[in-house]
């Protein structure tokens, strides 16, 4: 199927959203994107972007504008409460010829992907309030009373999605029982590693964004370093949810990335899942016949990869119920081979 005089509404301007707008329009797509916020985001903290996330973005055509905006992370490590490291990955070992692992703050990647999707119209502060599917598409009406017919639209609106519950109802999301606080501080000179401190049930995470920055992320209580305490910035709080469907089309609309399948952070998968999303989406739609057929075949060739991330995710957090010692000597012994389990299957193409 071509692309010509496809009409294709976009909801969310996130990035999975921005990922399905520069690839749909590549296709040829007549897209729009609509996003609730009344402005592009200047807000966040920071985002670990592992090897299959910088090769989607890779595929995208724009990995190197990422890499210079960020930090390549030259290892993981992680280490208990006293410092002591229980194991540590080298990641060009796990990702060598996938592409490098990359960390860099939310804001500089939201800028870079909307530069990608420069071509494409955004309306922001408009948000769709009725999806109906007709002869002719799915009419949409909008929240500022506007309407119109599409012949696809795609729910890129994040965990909270108002696509999925026009079109799914209240379905699918779920609270994991933790609540996540993320910041950003400045350390000079930080050492490029992705670190993590374990505690009880707790983590700290610390990972340099770049520019003496490091994104820092809790979700329980640990005792912060004091550089961190010194020089840290406003701290965001959350709730950490997931979002589980039994499928992701319903007619004409479709989910992709957070809206569809959002999991805990432990894993680091969500850029990586919607930029995948959008590119197999994308490719989808140009080896079918008709759009229903392609939602078909994305989904087919998307849930394998989404549930073993969800799976693994859901897993790796149930590591933080096991006795602290019993966990130490789990790491220690078996945590390289346990990395290179859980990532193995990513490191092939979606």
């Amino acid at each position: 199927m071509h692309g010509d005089g496809v009409k294709i509404l976009i909801v969310g301007a996130g990035t999975a959203g921005l990922a399905a707008a520069r690839t749909l329009h590549d296709w040829g797509a007549d897209v729009r994107v609509v996003e609730r916020e009344a402005k592009p985001s200047v807000d966040g903290t920071g985002i670990f972007l592992p090897g299959n996330a910088m090769r989607a973005l890779d595929d995208l055509g724009v990995a190197p504008q990422v890499t210079a905006r960020g930090i390549t992370v030259a290892r993981q490590r992680i280490s208990d409460r006293r410092g002591r490291v229980l194991m540590e990955i080298d990641n060009d070992d796990l990702w060598g010829g996938v592409a490098p692992c990359v960390a860099v703050h939310r804001v500089d990647l939201h800028e870079v992907l909307l530069a990608a999707a420069k071509n494409v119209p955004i309306v922001y502060d408009r948000a769709p309030i009725s999806l109906v599917d007709t002869d002719d598409g799915v009419l949409v009406e909008f929240d500022d009373r506007s309407s119109d017919t599409y012949d696809l639209v795609i729910g890129a609106d994040g965990v909270h999605s108002t696509v999925r519950r026009l079109a799914f109802g209240d379905a699918g999301l779920r609270p994991l029982g933790q609540i996540a606080v993320r910041f950003v501080a400045t350390v000079p000179d930080p050492e490029p590693v992705w670190s993590l401190t374990v505690h009880g049930r707790a983590a700290l995470l610390t990972i340099p964004i770049g520019g003496d920055r490091v994104y820092c992320y809790s979700d329980g209580v640990v005792p912060l370093p004091a550089p961190l305490v010194a020089t840290a910035g406003p701290a965001h709080r959350a709730s950490v949810e997931e979002v589980h469907l039994d499928r992701w089309s319903n007619g004409l609309t479709v989910l992709i990335g957070d809206a569809a399948h959002a999991t805990g952070p432990n894993m680091a998968q969500g850029s990586a899942m919607a930029v995948e999303d959008a590119l197999v989406l994308a490719d989808s739609l140009a080896r079918s016949r008709t759009i229903a057929e392609a939602l078909a075949q994305h989904e087919r060739r998307r849930r394998p990869r989404v549930d073993h991330v969800r799976k693994t995710t859901n897993r790796r957090d149930s590591l933080r119920a096991i006795p602290e010692a019993v966990r130490a000597q789990v790491f220690r012994s078996f945590g390289p081979a346990l990395w290179r389990m859980h990532y193995g299957s990513l490191r092939g193409r979606p």
